[in-house]
């Protein structure tokens, strides 16, 4: 691991600008199956602010029967029966569309986040090289509530600023012209302010969220290789990068903050000036008799009603540009292709076969490099255990990723029993295969259920049977709840050899055709994997088993062993064979007899 990595202060995978298509292709389908939840939400908002409307006529219509001498205690009680009965009305209505519309919101959310976990699950090996863990983990948590708040309250104060920008405007006109326009005098102060400090605020949020990325990330390396620091004593120096990467992170979020801070002062500037003015001008209107008492005060009531609005507007723009920005990135993480894909009219399912793989002049190199990992390979792996062995960067690990199906090959360069590869469903193809990699993976789960991860259902007596032939039983039971055990995160309270003999027992139970063990047994002792390989032979009897090892006990018992080296195949043949005829091979033994 480099920590220092982390400190360029580049996100490695941002979006380009705020591509509005994503707005109807990502949000565009739930937005419709939502249909009738959004219209029985956004009725009661309007029911709502209908409401809130009348109830400065209420007020209007018993000041101005104060005024007249016209009010009896009989009228002025109705009137306040029908401010109560007002009030409970939009209660019930504001609960009834906060239920609706934020409820929408969240099932929004999920519709994301479902969607961007899928297509991450069909990625392919190329794109987890460029995209790191952190940023993926921001656009699926920053990104998806930034989202979601836009949907939410944001579109919400939107619709409800603009009913009650237009009903309160239209009710001060009807009281009086001069007057409204006073009120609306500071208004284009609000609209350019609000403009451009806008663009400034998607800019800066867009950092906000690249700093965020690269924060998860260092955080998540940091945990996952816990050990490596301490064995370093990295520790305060993991500490001090983390508090670089967190200071940047704080300031983005200050320079947002700057922007926020003032978009809503300047509504409430915009809006109190508006008062202001109408109190001055409004006040004069009433002494002069233009309106009457009444009339001023349901006219400031509208006022202040719209003065939530002109607030609003700062808020609204906040979090339509934070939604804008993250559903931006969200919909740049969505279109990502895998460069490996089925191509069309290929059946979904294999005809039943034992498997039989045939390179034919392979040439392989990864993307975004020019040199070739593997080249000119022809080889043959069928029924029976073929040895896998190399200096370390020779291609042993490239040539079982091929295998996999993890990175398209040229067509015609590598057939599964006479049939290209490319024409076949990688899905089908992967589904023969059992693997068991140099990194071991195990989930912080107990025993049983880490060994049955590739077999779903497979009974107690099954997964006992697979440990037993990957001869980890033993070991199993001598722990303190056996296979109920919990193995920690990523198998840390097991030691090296026990965590590959599970990872072995979990491919075992499988039951695929094809076996993959690249350099998975190199933590075993040497009694431990004769009976490993024993119990391999005797489990998949007939089958096909590919081990890429440098260990001489593992390749002695192959069928047929194959050297590579810098990407070529300079020996092939039995381990007599290669004794007598391979330089390298001969040298690897001697090394290993001198050891020993």
């Amino acid at each position: 691991m480099n920590p220092g990595s982390f400190l360029s202060g580049r996100a490695g995978t941002e979006r380009p600008a705020v591509d509005f298509s994503a707005v109807r292709t990502l949000l565009g389908p739930i937005f419709r199956h939502h249909r009738g939840r959004l219209l029985l939400g956004f009725v009661a908002l309007l029911v709502v602010d209908s409401l809130q409307l009348t109830i400065p006529q209420l007020l209007r219509h018993g000041i101005d029967s104060l005024t007249g001498a016209t009010a009896t205690p009989q009228s002025l009680l109705l009137l306040a029966g029908l401010v109560l009965l007002t009030a409970a009305c939009i209660g019930i209505f504001r609960f009834l569309w906060r239920t609706m519309i934020l409820g929408f919101s969240r099932h929004l959310e999920q519709h994301l986040r479902d969607r961007i976990f899928a297509h991450i699950m069909i990625m392919d090996r190329a794109f987890f090289s460029s995209w790191t863990t952190g940023n993926i983990m921001a656009h699926a948590s920053n990104d998806l509530t930034a989202v979601q708040m836009a949907c939410g309250m944001g579109m919400v104060a939107a619709l409800d600023a603009v009913v009650m920008t237009v009903a309160a405007i239209t009710l001060m006109l009807l009281i009086d012209v001069r007057l409204t326009l006073i009120a609306l005098l500071p208004m284009p102060l609000l609209i350019v302010c609000t403009r451009l400090l806008s663009r400034q605020l998607h800019q800066r949020f867009d950092q906000v969220q690249a700093q965020f990325s690269l924060l998860t990330e260092f955080a998540r390396t940091t945990l996952v290789s816990i050990e490596m620091v301490k064995a370093y004593t990295l520790e305060r120096m993991q500490e001090r990068r983390f508090d670089e990467l967190g200071s940047r992170y704080v300031r983005s979020n200050l320079r947002v903050a700057v922007i926020q801070g003032l978009l809503f002062p300047v509504a409430t500037l915009v809006g109190n000036i508006g008062m202001l003015l109408v109190l001055y001008f409004g006040g004069r209107l009433v002494v002069h008799g233009t309106i009457t008492l009444g009339g001023f005060v349901a006219f400031v009531s509208y006022l202040y009603l719209l003065v939530w609005p002109m607030m609003a507007v700062g808020w609204v723009t906040n979090l339509a540009q934070r939604g804008l920005t993250s559903l931006g990135r969200i919909h740049h993480l969505l279109r990502q292709q895998p460069l490996l894909g089925d191509q069309e009219g290929v059946p979904a399912t294999l005809p039943p076969c034992r498997p039989r793989f045939v390179f034919d002049h392979l040439r392989f190199t990864y993307p975004g490099t020019d040199r070739p990992a593997l080249q000119d390979i022809c080889l043959e792996i069928g029924p029976g255990i073929t040895g896998l062995t190399g200096p370390t960067g020779s291609g042993k690990s490239t040539l079982c990723r091929l295998l996999l199906r993890l990175y398209p090959v040229p067509d015609r360069t590598l057939f599964l029993d006479g049939h290209d590869v490319n024409t076949l469903s990688i899905a089908a193809v992967r589904g023969l295969i059992a693997y068991v990699g140099q990194e071991v993976v195990l989930f912080s789960d107990t025993v049983a259920n880490n060994i049955a991860f590739g077999r779903s259902g497979a009974g107690q007596e099954e997964i006992e049977a697979a440990a037993k032939a990957a001869a980890v039983h033993e070991d199993i039971m001598g722990f303190s709840d056996g296979y109920q055990t919990m193995v920690g995160e990523r198998g840390v309270r097991l030691s090296g050899g026990q965590q590959q003999r599970i990872a072995l027992a979990r491919a075992l139970l499988a039951d695929r055709p094809v076996l993959l063990i690249d350099d998975g047994l190199s933590a075993i002792d040497v009694d431990t994997e004769q009976r490993v390989l024993a119990g391999i032979r005797a489990h998949l009897q007939g089958r096909t088993v590919l081990i890429v090892s440098h260990r001489i006990n593992v390749l002695a018992t192959a069928d047929r062993i194959v050297v590579l080296e810098e990407g070529r195949i300079r020996a092939r043949g039995s381990h007599r064979q290669l004794l007598a005829e391979s330089g390298f091979y001969r040298a690897m033994m001697d090394r290993q007899r001198f050891d020993a």
